[in-house]
């Protein structure tokens, strides 16, 4: 038997995480990973795992470096605290192996640091490689030769994480995405094949996430609807099983903007409790789409911004990412991206420069085109040399889209245009159930008033700036006068806390008193893709 630690380093402050108010929600990081406790489920049973995610408690070093493998998986972002983390093992004599999309697009990094490193996927080549351990016959280099099955793919062992420390859980329903957009490394790592799980599967993997009394998941997928003749019956699956247990979860999710076309899809969704959709909008410049082949974006019939709304208007609010530095864009992109959220009634809009991933096609133009610079030693956070813009300007851009963006008057016009001009009404399903089970409702509603309760005060004790708590004192108020919902009252609070962190994460960007990650950098939006030692 095995004693097996399995880690997720911890993450540098970014837009998404919201690091900066989870003292006011009383969680200490956003969401789990979800390659750690796939790979605990991947383990046999006769070894021992422990699940380690560094943004939720600290690393003992002592007690990982006495296990007989300690794991190590994490994305780009995470480089440095990954190499700490070595290099403290190291020293310390540990066996040690790496994976996921760090090690997949920079293996050569890791050569000399660690025992094995696995490469994309590791549904087969993690379970093979503690089999040759055991003999005393385990390779260096894990790759798969081919794309994971999904329908073997098993339950995540959650009860592994300390689920209580995440505002979010994690699940996922498919893996891949059909399209092939040239920055996104998506389809480099799963494929342009969307692969998805069985009805029973999800179902088993949303009822081990209720067990440990998460309310809300992010289903992590790179695009839900990749397959959509395939999706269907999963969330039918997911809706039925809502409608049985009184709606216990919540979920919001990834897909692409064609699901506007498709009212019935929309509809499912909506009746599995999907409420929040992120989507990969990327520009309103149709030739910087063209020109990055998201060819799913450029007009066809409706614009972006009717789609957008057709989606809000069937109960799901939309997030987007927007990325600023593509060849057809010049320093007019700026006051375009902010126009378009604008009338687009995107209050989260998460806006990045485009970085340029390993093996991805656009990697591969620019380095051919000596037109990708070194960032660890520059202010500018990418390696993108734009062509109709210098680096400055795109910088300098980017940071006054952001704070624009964030000023209390303009994110909150974009909010209340949303929720009190366009009268948004999410959850529409399950409003219909508590109609026809008005006790649960009631009970479920006051739930949402004391939570929302909670975190107003929480804010209004540990908000420094007294202009910003009055400006979310007076925004609240005038919710709750056109909409005295507690369920949209929580979402509100809830958004003002949001604001709070990317307020503060812009004028901080402004003042350059701080180094910060790019808040998107193209691919679909999921921070933390899943799969992986992977």
């Amino acid at each position: 038997m095995a004693d097996i630690v399995l880690i997720n380093p911890r993450f540098e402050m970014s837009f998404f995480g919201m690091e900066l108010v989870m003292p006011f929600i009383g969680r200490r990081a956003n969401m789990p990973v979800a390659s750690l406790p796939l790979l605990a489920a991947l383990t046999p049973g006769k070894h021992h795992v422990t699940l380690l995610d560094e943004n939720v408690e600290p690393i003992d070093f002592d007690r990982i470096a006495r296990a007989d493998i300690v794991g190590i998986t994490g994305m780009g972002i995470q480089r440095q605290r990954i190499t700490e983390i070595l290099d403290e093992l190291k020293k310390r004599g540990a066996f040690v192996v790496v994976g996921g999309p760090m090690a997949t697009v920079h293996e050569e990094y890791f050569e000399g640091r660690v025992d094995a490193i696995f490469i994309g996927e590791a549904e087969e080549t993690w379970p093979r490689f503690l089999e040759e351990w055991e003999r005393g016959e385990h390779g260096y280099r894990y790759e798969q030769a081919a794309k994971s099955d999904m329908t073997k793919v098993p339950t995540p062992r959650f009860d592994l994480l300390k689920m209580n420390r995440y505002l979010f859980g994690s699940v996922q329903f498919s893996r891949g995405c059909p399209f092939q957009c040239e920055f996104c490394d998506i389809i480099v790592t799963f494929g342009r094949r969307p692969r998805i799980k069985s009805s029973e599967q999800v179902i088993a993997e949303i009822e081990a996430m209720d067990r440990q009394g998460v309310k809300i998941a992010f289903i992590v997928d790179d695009n839900l609807i990749g397959n959509k003749r395939a999706i269907r019956p999963v969330l039918k699956a997911v809706a039925d099983w809502q409608q049985r247990k009184g709606f216990p979860l919540t979920f919001f999710t990834e897909a692409s903007i064609d699901l506007a076309d498709d009212p019935e899809l929309m509809q499912m969704m909506v009746d599995a409790n999907i409420i929040s959709v992120f989507i990969g909008v990327e520009s309103p410049n149709e030739e910087s789409l063209r020109e990055t082949k998201k060819y799913q974006n450029v007009r066809q019939g409706r614009s972006m911004i009717e789609k957008i709304h057709a989606i809000q208007e069937i109960g799901m609010e939309v997030w987007c990412g927007l990325i600023v530095g593509f060849d057809n864009d010049d320093t007019t992109i700026f006051d375009r991206q902010i126009q378009f959220l604008e009338e687009a009634r995107i209050a989260s809009g998460l806006v990045g420069m485009l970085h340029a991933i390993r093996r991805t096609p656009l990697y591969d133009r620019l380095l051919a085109e000596g037109r990708l610079a070194e960032t660890d030693n520059t202010e500018f956070k990418t390696n993108v040399v734009p062509l109709r813009m210098t680096r400055e300007e795109m910088h300098e851009g980017y940071i006054r889209v952001l704070n624009y963006l964030y000023s209390p008057e303009n994110f909150f016009r974009r909010m209340d245009s949303l929720y009190i001009d366009a009268k948004i009404e999410m959850g529409r399903t399950r409003a219909e159930y508590w109609k026809k089970h008005p006790i649960q409702g009631l009970l479920t509603n006051a739930m949402f008033a004391l939570h929302a309760t909670g975190l107003f005060a929480r804010m209004m004790m540990g908000i420094p700036e007294p202009e910003l708590r009055r400006e979310y004192r007076k925004r609240i108020a005038n919710l709750i006068r056109h909409r005295p919902d507690p369920g949209l009252v929580l979402t509100y609070t809830f958004k003002c806390a949001q604001h709070y962190h990317a307020y503060t994460m812009a004028r901080k960007m402004a003042a350059k008193r701080e180094s910060l990650v790019n808040g998107y950098v193209g691919t679909t939006g999921e921070p933390q893709p899943a799969a992986s030692l992977a």
